[in-house]
Order: structure tokens, then sequence, then C-alpha cells
């Protein structure tokens, strides 16, 4: 496969395998903050996520109440993704690269936690100027997006009647990218 060849398996790979894991990490998102099952985007999320969750809820069972089984095809996911893309650009993985591309893969799987929250609360401050309340999503976003921002609101007065938190909030979760990639050496 020439260069252009290549590069074009690596972005269609890296662009499918991750909007798929951040779909299923935005369902188990969903699930953890008590988001509204019954929103229609809601409902087109766990419509696309569930012919591959379901099976392995078979064997994976829920945790504290939680889908652990999402978390593990999140994983899933972001592993065949990069295996896929050692076998293409390298030519496989090698016997002592499997537990290196299973660390990898377990801070991508939190690193794209990160990434959900910033994009969610993106999502919300854009909705909110262009159309307050007006859309299904924007309650889902609200849902997903308070266990982060409300303890951030609690300690930020609002300025001149506007609520920094979003601001606050996204430059922790960037922040929290930044240690996690770190603490990988990345």
């Amino acid at each position: 496969m020439g260069n252009a060849g290549v590069n074009g398996f690596n972005f269609l790979i890296t662009t499918l395998f991750d909007l798929f894991a951040f779909v299923v990490m935005l369902r188990f998102l969903m699930q953890v903050t008590r988001a509204d099952y019954y929103n229609p985007v809601s409902q087109f999320i766990v419509k696309v996520t569930d012919p591959l969750l379901l099976p392995i809820r078979k064997i994976v069972p829920g945790l504290g109440g939680y889908d652990i089984a999402a978390l593990v095809l999140c994983f899933l996911a972001l592993f065949i993704k990069l295996l896929l893309l050692k076998a293409v650009n390298f030519g496989g993985v090698s016997a002592g690269g499997w537990a290196g591309s299973f660390i990898y893969t377990f801070a991508e799987v939190i690193d794209l936690a990160f990434v959900v929250f910033i994009y969610t609360i993106l999502a919300m401050v854009i909705l909110s100027w262009v159309s307050p309340g007006g859309h299904p999503i924007s309650g889902l976003l609200r849902s997903i997006t308070a266990p982060v921002l409300r303890p951030i609101q609690r300690m930020m007065p609002d300025v001149g009647g506007f609520d920094l938190s979003p601001l606050a909030a996204l430059i922790l979760l960037q922040l929290g990218r930044i240690v996690t990639s770190s603490l990988l050496g990345g």
C-alpha cells in the first residue's frame, strides 16, 4: 500500500473507531449521570451502541449499578484500532508490545472520558447562546455536565451574571488530560 493509501487507511480507521468509542463512552457517562433515557438523542445513542453492547453484557456484568460492559466495549474499540494501526504501519505488534498496547489503550479510555466531558460542555455553552433550552439535546447536555460543573459552581460565584464554571471545568479537564498523558510518558 502506498503512502497515500496508508494515510487514508489510518485516517479512516482512527475516525471510525474513535467516533464509535466516543458514542459508547457518552452512553456510559449518560448512565453514570442518570441522563434522561427517553430523550431522542439518548435513544439514538442506545440504538447505535446496542448491537455490540448487548452481547458483551452477557459476559461482563454491571458493577455497583454501572454498565461495565460499555467501558469494555470502549476499551475493545480503541484496542482494535491500535492493533490495526500497528499492523498497517509497523507490520504488527511484537510479543512484548502487547502489555504496552494494553496500558496505552487503558489511558486512552480515561482520556476519552475527559474528551467527552470537554465536548459536552462546549456543546452546552454554544447551544445556550444559540438556542437556550429549545433543543432536546439541551437537557441531555445539562444532565451529563452537571456532575462536573455543579461543584465548581458552588465554589465560583457568577461574575456579572455570567457563569464561568464551564471555563474552569474545561481548564481542569484539559489538565486531567495532560496529567494522564504525562503519566504514560506522552
